[in-house]
């Protein structure tokens, strides 16, 4: 193994309990050495043996964040790129399913020669490999940051920390950094915070062969010197290099905090990288008008997962770029589409002052959907529909514009008469499931003198997708006709990829994905214009209603 000429490499693991955030924390360490100056990167190593979380429901994993390349991935992977701006591949996601599925297909070609294949040296290897290939990649990184998903005692992370202890003895220690990320509980009831857990969670990792650098201390007080000691002392790594992990009210305010104990400079010091100033005025301002609104307005999220708020994580995240950048907070109301497709959409939007229908799959909670898109229409609400949200918009706009009233998608009524909307011809002889949508960036051609147009300020865009049923051209000219704008197709296959109203405020609807594109420093057009529409919507809505109260006195 041939260490690439001058990347470093920082593995960041977690202990005591799962979920403490350390996708979170490894793109803020990225953030902070990208602020001085050094190109940085980030892999996430899963240990679950699906190949990847494509075909996982989003109860069990979250949301599948596309790369521009067509890899579905671990939500992390929009931490990462949100946080450092800079874009993903398939290579910055390894899981157990892709490490043994490479193993087991060359096994069955023969190009082990007859060895019996076994974790170490093989499956190790392949680990030690698929990192190295990142940090040797044309993009010649300084510093690749390894995130192990998991806890320290996973059955499931043994081989990737196994394959971590051989990584730095291979390029050795002095090019490599361990961060673990651990838990700091406290008991309310003796008012104590115990160290122990961390304690053990280190010793474990020891017993694996691996001592952390650093270790970054979860917890909901601030953290005394006397614990601090303490775990330095047990743990035995230098007192500096116990950090805080406050919990925040922003994720956005983590790299900052870190940034008060010099973490970015201990890195790098650790690292023997060179020392430069940050510039973090830029993050800085971005944290301050999250915490210092001048706005407010309340967006309804209609959708079918909306009882674990991950499988939407890049949507609300796009909606905090995209408030910031009107000087807004953006509260979101959470619908479950089914009790809108019982109970009616009044009583549910008469308070928000913008709808978004996410992406999704399936038929449960379609004619909940459609409802609340029809309410929006009617009502001049701003509307935003993204993938699955497009698909309903039309649906609508075919059964009460078009009176196609028996119009859907193939998806949800296999036999319906009007499909508007279809399974793309690509996905007609597709049998599996796992990475056959289609996926990742495609161009898309604007149509001058509409939303999505004056949005993005320029003729061809790329956006990321993920479906397999798209809008039905032979119903193109009907729906045109009668007044659906058609903003935006893919110059290659015709296919729609933005349609618009433009008798309303702003009604646009979306093939791709554009929460997948949206980043901190720079919130994605169209979530920036929707927020914008839904405050001056509401706004005027508060003029008119002094401008009547102003009638009434009059009158009085």
């Amino acid at each position: 193994m041939v260490k690439s000429k001058s990347t470093r490499y920082i593995f960041i693991t977690g202990g005591v309990v799962s979920s403490l955030g350390k996708g979170i924390a490894a793109a803020s360490i990225g953030m902070l050495l990208k602020a001085r100056g050094y190109h940085v990167t980030i892999m996430k190593m899963d240990p679950y043996i699906n190949v990847d979380p494509g075909t996982l429901s989003p109860y069990q994993h979250g949301e599948v964040y596309v790369t521009d390349d067509g890899a579905e991935t671990d939500l992390d992977l929009g931490h990462y790129e949100r946080f450092i701006g800079t874009d993903m591949t398939k290579k910055n996601n390894a899981t157990t399913g892709q490490i043994y599925y490479t193993v087991i297909t060359r096994e069955r070609r023969g190009d082990y020669l007859g060895k019996t294949v076994q974790v170490i040296p093989h499956i190790t290897n392949e680990i030690k490999q698929r990192i190295l290939a990142v940090g040797e990649s044309d993009a010649n990184y300084d510093v690749v940051l390894v995130e192990i998903g998991g806890t320290v005692g996973d059955i499931e992370s043994l081989p990737f920390l196994e394959a971590t202890r051989q990584f730095i003895q291979d390029i050795g220690p002095q090019n490599v950094m361990t961060i673990h990320l651990t838990l700091l509980p406290y008991l309310q009831t003796s008012g104590e915070m115990k160290t122990k857990p961390t304690q053990h969670s280190v010793m474990k990792m020891r017993e694996i062969g691996l001592q952390p650098d650093m270790l970054l201390c979860r917890t909901a007080i601030p953290l005394a010197k006397e614990e601090r000691d303490k775990i330095a002392l047990f743990c035995s790594i230098p007192q500096e290099m116990v950090i805080e992990a406050r919990d925040c009210d922003s994720i956005y305010q983590v790299p900052l905090n870190f940034e008060e104990q010099s973490v970015g400079n201990k890195v790098v010091n650790r690292l023997g990288l060179v020392q430069h100033e940050p510039d973090l005025s830029g993050w800085r301002d971005f944290v301050r008008k999250i915490e210092n609104p001048s706005a407010f307005v309340r967006i309804a999220i209609c959708g079918k997962y909306t009882h674990l708020k991950d499988s939407y994580k890049s949507i609300i995240e796009s909606f905090v770029h995209a408030g910031v950048e009107n000087n807004a907070k953006v509260e979101l109301k959470w619908l479950d589409a089914e009790k809108l497709e019982l109970n009616g959409a009044e009583r549910y939007l008469r308070d928000v002052h913008g709808l978004l229908i996410p992406g999704g799959f399936g038929e449960r909670g379609i004619e909940g959907k459609i409802k609340a898109i029809r309410y929006a229409r009617e009502n001049n609400m701003p509307f935003f529909g993204i993938c699955l949200g497009l698909q309903c918009a039309v649906i609508e706009f075919a059964r009460h514009i078009c009176s196609i009233n028996d119009a859907n998608s193939t998806e949800f009524d296999p036999t319906t008469k009007n499909p508007v909307i279809d399974l793309m011809e690509t996905q007609v002889k597709v049998v599996e499931k796992g990475g056959t949508m289609r996926l990742g960036a495609y161009r898309c051609l604007l149509q001058k003198e509409t939303r999505a147009f004056d949005a993005f300020k320029k003729p061809e865009i790329s956006e990321r997708h993920r479906h397999r049923y798209e809008f039905n051209n032979s119903y193109l000219q009907q729906l045109t006709t009668n007044g659906l704008i058609i903003s935006g197709k893919n110059p290659e296959t015709g296919l729609v990829e933005m349609i618009e109203l433009r008798d309303h405020p702003w009604f646009v609807g979306v093939q791709f994905h554009p929460e997948l594109k949206s980043r901190a420093l720079n919130a994605h057009p169209l979530f920036r214009e929707f927020v914008k529409a839904a405050i001056d919507g509401k706004n005027e809505l508060h003029d008119n209603k002094l401008m009547d109260e102003s009638d009434e006195d009059s009158n009085d």
